[in-house]
């Protein structure tokens, strides 16, 4: 089987032919790769047209732009079909995170010629503020390698992420929400209130916003909470508080979402003049209450074993971040005590008694 190719004449009428391997077509046995297969076949298509009014144009002396049609979500799709490295996980991550931002930016389609530096810095943006730890810089830096190889393949002219770089957050102090802080927030008024029950929610369970989004009723057996977290794939089993249980609100069937949330883009907006409202100064994002819940769980006696299970760690390196945090937590806690004076006199009588 051949992907497809196109056939040209050159200078000395010799028949040359072209491949494209990321085109290759899949034996569909689903919808889903009938669907890819049909996306791809397009892709060719597209390709296929712009290379031959390439070289139409080239009979005359026109320099054409190639490729500037292509729908560039094809493209990472199809790149992503063929990678075969080990780090293909986080460049699938990448492009969901990419396919979010798109469609929270209201982007149904995005041609080559549109991926422009201020598309890049916006992405770069939008997973600093999604993300937390490395996630932002990798992700970003697997998004780079995708246009880097665009370029190679002439999808596009240059590469407009070339010097954007992705900030890594290595502190968490700041995103920590101790339970004064939460009991403050689970107080003050909010203009989405799923948006508020969903997030202390999360201070409890330790849940992602794109977990926490995608709940439903049939992961919730009484008093037990089982999911499959997305950005990883590993099974948890939380056991709720009475707290976490009464967030739930009224139980409904299976498949029925648990909360009914908006976009992490308005999610985020809500929680910021949530906290403003509370009168709390940290910079908090969503992704703070997964933080919050792992220092605070090992803050009150949590193990840091069981910790990592709860949060679906895997690698207790990643738990060990909270450990650090707590025990600082603690130290603080120590130093703050009141100080105690006693004067002669007092000392005095506690010796006479």
């Amino acid at each position: 089987w051949r992907d497809w190719s196109s056939d040209v004449c050159s200078s000395d009428l010799k028949r040359s032919y072209e491949f494209l391997k990321e085109c290759k077509l899949k034996k569909a046995s689903n919808p889903k790769q009938r669907e890819e297969n049909r996306g791809k076949k397009e892709l060719a298509e597209q390709i296929k047209n712009r290379r031959a009014l390439q070289l139409e144009g080239g009979k005359h002396g026109i320099e054409l732009s190639f490729k500037q049609d292509i729908d560039f979500i094809a493209y990472f799709q199809a790149y992503l079909d063929r990678y075969r490295k080990k780090d293909a996980r986080i460049l699938v991550a990448c492009f969901h995170k990419f396919k979010q931002f798109l469609q929270e930016s209201e982007i149904k389609l995005l041609q080559a010629r549109n991926l422009n530096e201020e598309l890049a810095e916006d992405f770069k943006e939008f997973l600093e503020a999604s993300l937390n730890g490395e996630s932002p810089a990798n992700y970003f830096k697997k998004f780079k390698k995708v246009l880097r190889q665009a370029v190679r393949d002439k999808i596009i002219s240059s590469n407009p992420a070339a010097e954007l770089t992705a900030k890594r957050h290595e502190g968490l102090k700041k995103d920590i929400l101790n339970f004064d802080e939460i009991q403050l927030l689970a107080a003050t008024p909010a203009n989405n209130e799923q948006m508020k029950r969903a997030f202390l929610f999360c201070c409890l369970t330790g849940l992602r916003y794109v977990d926490i989004k995608a709940l439903t009723w049939q992961s919730i057996n009484g008093q037990v909470l089982k999911c499959k977290q997305s950005k990883t794939s590993k099974d948890v089993t939380i056991v709720l508080n009475d707290s976490a249980l009464n967030l739930l609100g009224k139980p409904k069937k299976g498949a029925a979402a648990v909360f009914n949330l908006p976009s992490y883009t308005s999610c985020l907006k809500g929680l910021k003049s949530w906290c403003k409202a509370a009168g709390i100064q940290k910079h908090i994002t969503w992704h703070c209450a997964r933080h919050s819940f792992a220092t605070n769980i090992i803050f009150y006696g949590s193990d840091v074993n069981s910790a990592s299970s709860l949060l679906g760690h895997s690698s207790l390196a990643y738990t060990q971040r909270y450990l650090r945090i707590a025990n600082e937590l603690k130290e603080k806690a120590v130093q703050n005590l009141p100080s105690i004076s006693r004067s002669e006199e007092h000392t005095s009588e506690l010796q006479s008694r």
